[in-house]
């Protein structure tokens, strides 16, 4: 009686160590996938370290699959910590928001509304019951202030090298410090795509800017603002928004705050026991008329030391202007395209929501061909080929 072959494991590409190529990466190697970590960086250290990193459902109901789908990022939070250890990188705890505009004060409770019938919990407090939790606020008495005690923040450069080494561990390698400037399929004949093949223009190498090629099976386009260039590798047309956002570190001798936050004019975390992160959209406004992003970290800490007195002292450690990787539609662009067999997509804005439901829905449908009914809405397919 003879026996079957033993089936080869999935050799992978992912191309970007940022939240969601680390969440792909990790998933798939502890699945048994031989896995190629790739970034022309190192890994976490591109958007996924100047994001404001928080973990929300909140902010999400413009469509409710899209907001379950955030609902199911938060629930697979709770999942990864018990996996991978939730120190250094993992602050659950709420979020509050309140604003000093009645429309948007209006606006707002509307929605908490929506997310009450949604089952998602919110409290309204006022400003004195707030401050019982965060005692360093400046705020009137009698503001209405939501509190979502189920939302959290990321350290995310932390998560990505938490997630790094269990995927070494688990025997993948990493190539960081090198991009990748061709990806061969079986219809090009070259490692440039010049030559002409006549398969069926399935996935077979990457090669990378350091001369070196690497035969692999799949290609994960995890390479958040560079995916549409990375598309491009594979005539792929990814349309991609131009929406930068602009994150200010600060130092200070003690962090005056435990949870993160959406104050009037301007959104706050904590970033360690001595430095927070400050973002505001109001401010990424401005980033185009400005030459030096400094004067935007200004801006902002300016905004912060009226609603945290307490940061008189602090300091600006840096302040960086990042192009967040939002597909046009804005929405995820996430699994197979069909037109070149092996190559899938991980492209994402709210990657810190998302990075671990999406790394195991992915991994899950490349090494098996699952697609997973929470992605129907944000599959790349909605976008016209070539």
């Amino acid at each position: 009686m003879g026996t079957e072959p033993a089936k080869q494991p999935v050799r992978a590409a992912v191309i970007g160590a940022g939240v969601l190529g680390a969440c792909v990466g990790w998933n798939l190697a502890r699945r048994g996938a031989e896995v190629v970590l790739i970034d022309a960086g190192r890994p976490g250290e591109g958007v996924t370290d100047w994001t404001f990193s928080w973990v929300n459902a909140s902010n999400k109901t413009v469509r409710r699959s899209y907001f379950d789908l955030n609902v199911a990022g938060l629930a697979e939070y709770r999942r990864l910590s018990e996996a991978v250890g939730p120190e250094s990188w993992w602050y659950p705890g709420g979020h509050l928001r309140w604003s000093d505009d009645p429309a948007t004060e209006a606006k707002w409770l509307q929605i908490a509304d929506l997310l009450a019938d949604w089952d998602y919990r919110v409290e309204v407090l006022t400003g004195d019951e707030a401050r019982r939790l965060e005692p360093a606020l400046s705020m009137p008495a009698a503001t209405p202030v939501l509190f979502y005690p189920d939302e959290a923040w990321v350290h995310g450069r932390h998560l990505v090298e938490r997630l790094v080494g269990a995927a070494a561990a688990a025997g993948a390698e990493c190539r960081f410090g090198t991009g990748v400037s061709a990806i061969r399929t079986d219809a090009d004949g070259s490692a440039d795509g010049s030559g002409g093949g006549g398969g069926d223009g399935a996935v077979q190498a990457v090669v990378l800017s350091d001369g070196s090629s690497l035969a692999v099976d799949v290609v994960v386009n995890a390479a958040g603002p560079d995916a549409s260039q990375v598309a491009g590798l594979v005539a792929r047309d990814l349309p991609m928004r131009r929406e930068p956002g602009a994150v200010t570190r600060i130092a200070c001798a003690r962090v005056p705050i435990r949870h993160v936050m959406h104050a009037p004019h301007i959104e706050i975390r904590p970033d360690s026991d001595a430095s927070m992160v400050l973002h505001s959209r109001e401010i990424d406004a401005l980033i185009d008329t400005v030459e030096d992003p400094a004067e935007l970290g200004g801006l902002l800490h300016e905004s912060v030391r009226r609603v945290l007195p307490e940061l008189e002292g602090s300091r600006i450690v840096g302040t960086r202007v990042s192009n967040r990787p939002i597909p046009a539609d804005g929405f995820p662009s996430v699994g197979a395209v069909p037109s070149v067999p092996g190559y899938y997509e991980a492209v994402s804005h709210s990657g810190i929501t998302l990075g671990p439901v999406l790394g195991r829905l992915l991994a899950v449908e490349i090494l098996s061909g699952t697609r997973d009914a929470l992605l129907a809405d944000f599959r790349p397919e909605r976008f016209p080929a070539r």
